[in-house]
């Protein structure tokens, strides 16, 4: 058995595969030696449209798992309730995240999109009218369990596109600014989902902010998925056997000294095709240690969330609660930008190492001056500065590791493991802060960012030897 075409069929059309080998085409060059790295990424065609929308069908990321708490803790004053709700949506879109991303890259993004971002408009419209009935707290969870299952990763899609729209282009090099770009707009929607969250709670209504994400991811999806021409291709590799020698097709295209017969006129009517196992994303060198390091080191958003928001509460300042949390997104979105600008050298495993233990250092500053509310802003704006360039640096590690063809899984798998992480540590977080209190609370993220640091140590060490 030998490899043979590759084949592809446009995620578009829902007709049979193309029966033709398509040819690479050159994209248009269009860095320029002294332009910014941004305004080159921005010259293709169709990025704006795609990066915008991605963004807008993102603020539920920011908003949910937190207007969850918000909502719970004003409804029944519990701690606990609240994070493991939280933790249960999270864990819930943890769970079928990859699934969703084994369809988009099977089948297309506008295909498996349709459906799906339908059937989650409409389960988080259930919820949110739900929570302002204010109905059982079992059947509370169950609706917020099933709101989870139908979400997936807009950022992975979008991350896919980017791939999709540097390959051939002669600039790949710039998919380092396109993802580091990606982690800034990311921390850009938390810094407006956080503010908005709280402010809707607290001057609107306590369920209110559970309505405003539901019709963000509407409107930015739809918009995000009928963009068809930046759209990547499905991709399938067949592997095609040799035909025997006495097979009609090939004594015919051989030629049997007939006129008009021979390699001039060879017509094959079939090939016997074979299309090879794909292998699970999990098992590529680097993806597991960086799912590992993903899930600990996410634990301490939620903790670190959680704990300023019963900090503010305490204090009475729960009107600037946004404000205050917006602060580290603030910085992460700084750090993205400037990590975008230009590639750093050695590789990525050493970025992530340097990065880790810079937030570790931060997270145990934040600890120290907590109790003075312009300091903590000053210094969870210098910390969040590394934030971004971890979630970029993991992206790339992945990029690295998986095939064009899975890409959509991989990524979405880093999602994952961020989701399980954040579930943990909301469940964890909100025991802590029911049994002690909030200075308690605020250990967390500089455990769990330490344990991080130890594991991509190991793991740095572990891709060195490969």
């Amino acid at each position: 058995m030998r490899r043979g075409f590759i084949w592809t069929r446009s995620a578009a059309s829902s007709g049979p595969a193309s029966t033709r080998p398509t040819a690479s085409v050159e994209r248009p060059t269009t860095t320029s030696a002294h332009g910014s790295p941004y305004r080159a990424l921005f010259s293709i065609p169709g990025s704006k449209a795609f990066c915008l929308s991605g963004a807008v069908a993102r603020l539920p990321i920011s908003m949910m798992g937190l207007g969850i708490v918000l909502a719970l803790n004003h409804i029944y004053d519990n701690w606990t309730i609240a994070g493991a709700m939280s933790a249960a949506y999270i864990l819930a879109v943890a769970s079928v995240t990859p699934f969703y991303a084994r369809l988009f890259d099977r089948f297309g993004q506008r295909r498996v999109g349709a459906v799906v971002l339908t059937i989650q408009v409409i389960a988080m419209l259930v919820f949110a009218f739900a929570a302002l009935l204010r109905v059982p707290i079992p059947l509370l969870f169950v609706l917020a369990v099933a709101m989870g299952l139908t979400q997936f990763s807009f950022g992975a899609l979008v991350r896919t596109r980017w791939s999709y729209a540097l390959r051939g282009s002669g600039h790949e090099r710039q998919l380092n600014t396109a993802y580091a770009l990606e982690s800034a707009i990311d921390e850009m929607v938390f810094i407006l989902g956080p503010i908005l969250a709280a402010f809707l709670a607290t001057s609107v209504h306590p369920v209110s902010q559970l309505f405003v994400p539901t019709l963000a991811c509407a409107i930015g999806g739809a918009v995000f998925l009928s963009l068809k021409d930046t759209q990547p291709p499905v991709i399938e590799m067949i592997q095609v056997a040799p035909a025997d020698r006495n097979d009609a097709d090939v004594r015919e295209a051989l030629g049997d000294g007939a006129p008009g017969t021979g390699l001039g006129a060879i017509r094959l009517r079939a090939l016997r095709t074979r299309a090879p196992k794909p292998k699970n994303v999990l098992l590529y060198r680097g993806v597991l240690p960086v799912l590992v390091i993903f899930a600990v080191f996410n634990m301490s958003f939620n903790a670190f969330d959680l704990s300023i928001t019963a900090m503010m509460k305490y204090i009475g300042m729960e009107p600037l609660l946004g404000v205050q949390l917006a602060m580290f997104a603030v910085g992460s979105c700084i750090g993205g930008l400037l990590f975008g600008l230009k590639p750093l050298r050695g590789s990525n495993w050493r970025h992530l190492v340097l990065f880790l233990a810079l937030l570790t250092v931060g997270y145990v500053l934040i600890r120290l001056v907590m109790d003075h509310l312009m300091a903590l802003g000053v210094m969870s704006l210098l910390s969040g500065l590394c934030v971004s360039p971890i979630f970029a640096t993991g992206n790339l590690i992945v990029k690295g590791e998986v095939p064009a063809r899975q890409l959509t899984e991989g990524l979405s798998w880093l999602t994952t493991a961020g989701q399980i992480g954040a579930s943990l540590g909301s469940t964890i977080a909100g025991m802590l802060l029911d049994r002690f209190d909030f200075h308690v609370g605020l250990l967390m993220p500089c455990v769990t960012t330490l344990a991080a640091l130890v594991f991509a140590l190991v793991a740095w060490a572990g891709a060195r030897r490969g």
